[in-house]
């Protein structure tokens, strides 16, 4: 799974940069550099499978595995729900997740936390720097 992942990763990345056009060294195009960096993927992954049956220090998969799994998928939610409905709701929503499913905080300190934490954000990104970030609350 070590190796597979990356050399998927890789390829899928690949096939996605050839739509966006390499160009040339001297003038790369917006596929150039998510190419190369597929081919680095691939070719690590590879590696990785390769050397797999020599490793004897390697983990077996347990209930931590799924924690880490979960808390991977929750990002890629994270990113799709931020671009969906702007980034309060799912910056929360994250934060309760890790704070009392994976941190087994207690609600009121994950409550306050996560709605701190996303008022800071709000106000350090949106407000002072001015980053235009979506988001659905406007002041």
């Amino acid at each position: 799974m070590a190796g597979a992942v990356p050399v998927l990763l890789g390829l899928v990345t690949i096939w996605l940069a050839k739509g966006l056009g390499f160009g040339t060294l001297t003038e790369p195009g917006p596929g150039l550099w998510p190419m190369l960096v597929a081919v680095l993927l691939v070719f690590a992954g590879v590696a990785i499978m390769l050397g797999v049956r020599r490793a004897k220090d390697t983990e077996a998969f347990t209930r931590g595995t799924t924690v880490v799994v979960i808390a991977a998928a929750s990002l890629a939610v994270y990113a799709f729900l931020f671009e969906l409905v702007g980034f309060e709701i799912p910056t929360v929503l994250l934060l309760v997740l890790w704070l009392k499913f994976f941190g087994r905080e207690g609600w009121r300190s994950t409550a306050v936390v996560s709605v701190v934490t996303t008022a800071a954000v709000y106000g350090l990104f949106i407000i002072a720097l001015g980053v235009p970030l979506p988001h659905l609350i406007v002041f």
